[in-house]
């Protein structure tokens, strides 16, 4: 799986004009299932972004997790992240994104391990068209692929 993890101060995501999820400060993560993903591949991806040290302590370092900020995190499903072909041309293919089926399953997945580890989950809505909104804190940005 990949996911974009991107330190906000507030995020959310709009689905024909209603607000599907929205956070203050915590995480907004874009999230992909790629061909072949399996559910243990989503829980590690929620541990290691559940214990993500980006939030800064007393001594003004990157060093506290989400839990430790009272954080919370807007997952949002993106399946651009599994572009591909760009060498060649200026056209993305995504035939590495995992199927429709299973990246919605798989997203589902990942945002339930990721509520496991007490972390509250808002959510965008698989495969709609939707408005992201957000405030990057830092800005600090990270990627995460777990095939990597």
């Amino acid at each position: 799986m990949r996911a974009v993890v991107q330190r906000v101060s507030e995020a959310s995501v709009t689905v024909d004009g209603q607000v599907t999820g929205a956070i203050g400060r915590g995480f907004l993560v874009l999230v992909c299932a790629m061909a072949g993903d399996t559910g243990k591949q989503a829980e590690t991806l929620a541990r290691k972004i559940a214990g993500l040290r980006i939030f800064k302590d007393d001594a003004n370092k990157m060093n506290l997790p989400l839990a430790a900020v009272d954080g919370a995190v807007l997952a949002v499903s993106q399946f651009t992240l599994a572009a591909d072909g760009m060498e060649s041309g200026n056209r993305p293919g995504f035939s590495k994104a995992a199927p429709p089926a299973d990246g919605k399953r798989l997203y589902e997945h990942f945002c339930i391990a990721l509520g496991g580890q007490n972390i509250r989950v808002e959510r965008g809505i698989f495969g709609a068209d939707m408005k992201v909104a957000l405030v990057n804190d830092g800005p600090v940005t990270i990627w995460f692929d777990t095939e990597a």
